[in-house]
Formats: structure tokens, sequence, C-alpha cells
């Protein structure tokens, strides 16, 4: 590994212990004061506490800083003071100043790197979890996005993986509802896929060519000659935050405009290609004026065998007609094993909780009458009963598209969005044929150069 630590960036022992002695300094303070609290009933300072919470996990960076990313996104998980600050690490986290940045590009594009550009902002335009955008004016002309990856993230991400596994051992041990193996799997995978840049530059190219029909979707285009492994320069794409947005519109109208939109982005790719976008939280999407929708990440992409995509379609059915049989048949495509019918019982008790806005053929809000604790109580429900019967092993792909499914749905909640959730999935499976999915995602992914999801 280089001496100025942006040469070669392999997972190293150093680096790992390094990431562990920060996780355990940044955050362990913090636990321990919301430890304290209720233990010994101690009043505590949420609002000092939740920015103090904050700031601590965007110091940090990489996957813990990614869960945080994630509880924020659904409307009421978290108090209120929690949830605002941490609803700022999707876009706003704490970044690398100009020192790394000068150091940075000059390792991935080399020492003349500014003369490439018109134009460099020093100050990045955006901080996540793994990497900050800068904004810039391309040669050309044209104004430009690049993201950069933060140093040492493969360490930082091994570490992580590392303590994550730990903690679901624990956990485990005393809870057997959840056998968690195939969901570190998944996780791991994914977030490495993130930290390589090439390869999120052809999942552009992949959602460019997927949803080039889709007008109120817009999706960036890749700049290869400024572009590298750890360097990813893209067109920028002017809009608002989503929350921001919400925040200054009433208009109805608006907002299902929007939330058709954000529905389109992420289903269309799934029902007709059988591929998804696994990373809905806020950050990862800005508004244009008119209603439409940018699409600005790309590093979490998940393509699923197209008899998987049946199985959705199938327990849809499932569940609206009462075919056991089929639902069974549904969670089997899917990678679950040895259902019996309480088993089912339990399992459906989440899909008649994802699927209900798609049963009635009416407008409505996502959670009609519900806020969004009502979806920590169907998942206490489940969680009680999958203990009482044993646990269950949730299949690899699955936990993606839970995550999807759960992420759009608390965007649809933040937008109020009145719409009738019914005829606009039925438009998406009426000609559903899954030779056909087969056939386009092949040919979708050939092109773009990228392979198939293990």
């Amino acid at each position: 590994m280089a001496d100025d630590g942006f040469g070669k960036e392999d997972s190293t022992l150093t680096g790992r212990v390094r990431r562990y002695a920060r996780v355990g300094t940044s955050v362990g303070g913090l636990a321990a004061q919301l430890a304290g609290a209720r233990v010994l009933g101690r009043g505590l300072d949420r609002v000092t506490h939740s920015a103090e919470l904050k700031e601590a996990l965007g110091g940090l960076k990489g996957p813990l800083m990614k869960a945080a990313q994630i509880l924020a996104t659904i409307p009421d998980a978290l108090p209120r003071e929690y949830a605002e600050e941490l609803r700022q690490l999707q876009s706003n986290a704490p970044a690398m100043g100009w020192p790394f940045v000068k150091r940075r590009m000059r390792a991935e594009l080399g020492p003349g790197w500014q003369g490439r550009f018109e134009r460099f902002e020093h100050q990045a335009a955006a901080a996540a979890s793994l990497g900050q955008v800068h904004r810039a004016l391309g040669p050309d002309g044209r104004e430009l996005a690049c993201k950069l990856q933060y140093p040492d993230m493969l360490s930082a991400v091994e570490a992580d993986l590392q303590q994550l596994k730990l903690i679901f051992a624990v956990y485990r041990r005393y809870d057997q509802a959840i056998d968690p193996s195939n969901v570190f799997k998944e996780l791991s995978d994914r977030l490495r896929e993130e930290l390589d840049y090439d390869r999120e530059a052809r999942h552009i190219d992949l959602y460019r060519a997927m949803l080039a029909k889709e007008k109120g979707v817009h999706v960036p285009e890749p700049v290869p000659e400024l572009s590298t492994g750890r360097l990813l320069t893209m067109t920028w794409l002017d809009g608002a935050p989503l929350m921001d947005f919400v925040a200054r519109t009433d208009d109805v109208e608006e907002r299902n405009r929007v939330a058709l939109n954000m529905f389109r982005a992420w289903y269309v790719p799934f029902y007709d290609y059988g591929i998804i976008h696994g990373d809905p939280h806020l950050g990862n999407y800005t508004i244009r004026d008119d209603g439409s929708v940018n699409l600005l990440d790309f590093g979490c992409i998940r393509v699923f065998p197209p008899p998987f995509v049946r199985g959705v379609i199938d327990l849809y059915k499932a569940l609206q007609t009462g075919d056991r049989d089929l639902a069974v048949h549904a969670y089997e495509t899917w990678g679950f094993r040895q259902l019996d019918r309480e088993l089912l019982d339990a399992l459906n008790i989440w899909a008649e909780f994802l699927y209900a806005p798609l049963l009635e053929d009416r407008e409505q809000k996502i959670m009609e009458g519900q806020s969004g604790y009502y979806g920590a109580t169907v998942a206490g429900r489940v969680h009680k009963e999958l203990k009482r019967l044993g646990g269950v092993r949730p299949p690899r792909e699955f936990v993606l598209m839970d995550r999807a499914a759960i992420g759009l749905g608390s965007v649809f909640m933040h937008l109020k969005a009145e719409v009738n959730w019914y005829r606009l999935f039925h438009d998406l499976i009426a000609d559903f044929d899954e030779a056909a999915v087969a056939k386009r995602q092949k040919a979708a992914l050939k092109k773009a150069g990228v392979p198939a999801t293990a």
C-alpha cells in the first residue's frame, strides 16, 4: 500500500485493526450514555445525543453509517430528533477536506488532473457513507459530478463486516426467529461491489438503457475518460432533495406525479428485466421542478433470476385469492424451505402488510390510516411468531427486495401520495412473460458489461 494511503488499497490487518479502534472510540461513549440513561433512569438530552451520534457515524463512513441511513428513511422508526439528524447523513455527511481531494484526484488521474477540468469545486456538493461528490465543469462544457471514494474503504468494509458477523452470531444465540446467515452473505457481496466504481459505471449504462422510455426518470451519463475504479465522473443532474420538495409543496397532484415516477423508476426494471436498485434511501434521488426524478447512485444493484420475479406475482395472486398452495409455491421459488401451515401464516402476515396497497382498486395513501409505527408493530408480530415456530432462514434474494419495498414505502409516506397502487402494479405485470424477462435481462447485462449477481 502506498505511503500516502492513496495507492493500492488492499484490505490489510493494520487497516482493519485501526477501524476496530475507531468504531469503539467513536460509538462506545455514546452507547454508554444511552445505556446509563436507561439503567439509571437519568434524563437524556436527545437533541444533543442525536447530533453527537450523527457526527460519530459520519466520521466513521462505511457500512455502519449506511445502517444509520436506512433507519432514518422509515418514518416514526426513530424519535424525531434522531431521524432528523441521521437523515442528513444520506446526502450531507461530514466531507473530507481539500487536501484529501487533491491527493485522491492526483492518484486517480495523474499530476495534471486539474487541467482536465475547466472548473473543479473545492467544497463537496454531497458526502455519504463510501464517498463524496464534487461538482465540476468538463472541457466540453458539461456540468459534471465527480464521486470520490474515501481512503482505505476496503479495510473499513471488511472490518465492519467482521463486526457485523459477530453481532449476528451473538444475537442468534438468544433469538432464533431469524437465521441471518444468508442476510450477511448478501450484504457482504453487495457492499464489496459498491467499492467498485468501474462496475457502478456499467450499472449506470444498464439503467440508462432500461429506463430510456421513461420520460419521468433521469439517469446520469458516465464519463469514462475521467473515471477510474475509485473515481466515478458522470453528468450532473439538477434537482432538489425529496424532503425539500415535500416541505415546499402541499399540492397533491405534484406529490402524486413524483410518486408515480419513483414507482416506475424502481419497478419497471424489476418486472421487465428482473433487476432492482437496492438502495432507495432519501439521498439517492432528487426531484426536478416538473416532478420528474433523478436517480443518482448505482452501487447497489441486484439482478434476480426471472423465476424470482414470477414468485413476487404469484404471491400477490395467492393473497388476492386465498390460494395457499400458490403462496407456498411462491415462497419456495424464492428459496424458503420446510413451510408448514403455521410458518406460512407467519410469513403471510408480513406479505399482507407489504402487498396491502396493491390489493384494492382505489386511490389511497400507501398506509391508509396508519403511521410508521404500524410497520414496526406488524414486524413485531411476525418476529414473535417466527421465534415461537423455531425461526426461518430468509433467502439471499429476499434481502434487497424487502429493503427496497420498505424504503420506497417510506418515500411514499413522506410524499403523502394518494395513488391507485393497484392499477400501477397491474399495468406493470399485465404482459409479464418469464421467458421474455430472461431474454431482455441477458441482452441488457451483456450490452452494459454487467455480470449476473451471484
